[in-house]
């Protein structure tokens, strides 16, 4: 097999990037159900095989986007954990780095809020693999949390979904339904995940 030069590999990327660009700017003005590819692919200005050289269909350009949220979620509270080392500071300081990153990308944020209850076997698992890594990724820091005693003996399932339902509710509120300004959103996700640490506290902690 011939190896692909750098230069060859970075226009590659840069046309994956590309329509993943168009796709965004296009769920977020049309809605995802009524943006069919032909128009992804008319937006971006390339053939047809140009973009099924990059991505299956329309679902597998959402579940990309998806991907690459999270990661950006993850790698951006990995180096607030850098800065951090209290567990109890992190628990509310890392949701924080979360919402600020849906903050950051509001097209897709609203693209994420939107899609729940879209009837889609494809959708519905692009949502679940976020939302499942999403809560795998939070309960890892509230199981470390209890292992340092930090936090009590607490069902941690139900936490992680708690937090989650939380910052989705916040979102929504902020994005979809504009009830709410992005400072307002702060500070209603930013108050209920203070009390909900308060109440996880183990009482060694509490008494400190």
């Amino acid at each position: 097999m011939v190896p692909v030069s750098p230069s060859v590999n970075a226009r590659m990327q840069e046309k994956r990037e590309h329509i993943l660009e168009c796709a965004l700017e296009l769920f977020a003005e049309r809605g995802y159900v009524n943006t069919p590819v032909k128009d992804i692919v008319d937006r971006s200005g390339y053939g047809t095989g140009t973009f099924y050289k990059y991505f299956s269909n329309k679902e597998d350009v959402l579940k990309t986007m998806l991907s690459e949220f999270l990661e950006q979620i993850i790698a951006g509270v990995n180096e607030y954990f850098k800065q951090e080392s209290d567990l109890y500071m992190r628990f509310v300081g890392a949701k924080m780095v979360m919402l600020d990153v849906f903050i950051q990308n509001e097209k897709l944020s609203e693209i994420y809020s939107r899609v729940v209850g879209v009837s889609s076997g494809e959708i519905d698992g692009c949502l679940s693999d976020f939302e499942s890594r999403f809560l795998q990724f939070t309960g890892k820091n509230i199981s470390y949390g209890i292992k340092k005693g930090v936090f009590r003996e607490v069902p941690v399932e139900p936490i992680a979904n708690a937090v989650l339902a939380v910052i989705k509710h916040a979102v929504c509120q902020w994005i979809v339904l504009k009830k709410i300004s992005t400072e307002e959103m702060v500070e209603m996700v930013r108050s209920i995940l203070e009390s909900l640490a308060l109440s996880l506290r183990s009482e060694g902690m509490k008494s400190e």
